[in-house]
């Protein structure tokens, strides 16, 4: 049985958490990232973890997408519950920038970045990595992450240009595959030109995927992503498993049960 990394998944909206769990264990998942995405998610990703150690890691944020509606004290809560956690996350995320129109409408680029920056701060003072959502703000992400001298990212579900993605990989941050890459050409083509070893997995579960047939995603899907993956990179499925295992696990200093 293969042995991978699920580096982002919304494990707090999963509504059967527990046999998401154990069919993820079933499926050859040795470890899984809890990414929060408000205050309330971060305080339910602590707990998760605390009741799954050494299999579920806890990753807090602010999502931009949460900004919507949310008093300047609600965002300062946010950031102060995240900043005393600290010692006890493995990576600051999901954090970012979301340029699409109707976030735009809700939550202006200004408010956004001034959010990502203080995130990004905490985040080189305290040698965290962080976990980025940058649609459609490929580039304002990875100028804003690389100026505030973090060292170590993974551009989630990574879809932007190329020249963006050079710009990722030539910083030696990492860009995360999801089972979109089942078909959507512009994460397909992002994911065969990334190194597999600045290569990571997840599902961002519970995200609703597929064109024609449509499914939640859970854990267990990690390996949609990990064979489409294989697929694109003509590489046996074992020899992508490991790497990016082996990639989630430095870049996260994880030590999940399983791993020899």
């Amino acid at each position: 049985m293969v042995q991978v990394v699920d580096t982002h998944a919304h494990l707090d909206e999963l509504e059967k958490l527990e046999s998401a769990l154990v069919e993820a264990k079933e499926a050859g998942v040795v470890a899984a990232i809890a990414v929060g995405s408000n205050h309330q998610s971060n305080q339910m990703v602590m707990e998760i973890c605390q009741k799954y150690p050494s299999f579920v890691y806890p990753a807090l944020g602010l999502h931009p997408w949460q900004l919507a509606n949310l008093e300047s004290w609600q965002i300062d809560r946010a950031l102060e519950f995240i900043e005393e956690r600290i010692p006890d996350i493995v990576a600051i995320g999901e954090i970012g920038l979301d340029y699409d129109k109707r976030v735009l409408k809700v939550a202006r680029k200004e408010l956004q970045k001034t959010v990502l920056k203080h995130l990004l701060a905490l985040a080189n003072e305290h040698e965290k990595p962080v976990s980025i959502h940058s649609r459609y703000a490929w580039r304002d992400c990875f100028d804003l992450v690389q100026g505030a001298g973090v060292e170590k990212a993974v551009f989630h579900w990574f879809t932007g240009f190329s020249s963006v993605l050079r710009s990722i990989l030539n910083a030696g941050y990492f860009i995360s595959a999801t089972p979109a890459a089942e078909y959507h050409e512009e994460h397909r083509r992002a994911i065969r030109e990334t190194p597999l070893d600045r290569l990571l997995l997840e599902t961002d579960c519970p995200v609703v995927y597929g064109r024609e047939l449509k499914y939640r995603s859970e854990p267990s899907d990690i390996l949609r992503s990990l064979r489409a993956v294989a697929a694109l990179r003509e590489v046996e499925e074992v020899a992508i498993a490991e790497e990016t295992t082996q990639n989630a696990v430095q870049l996260f200093g994880l030590a999940p049960q399983r791993i020899s």
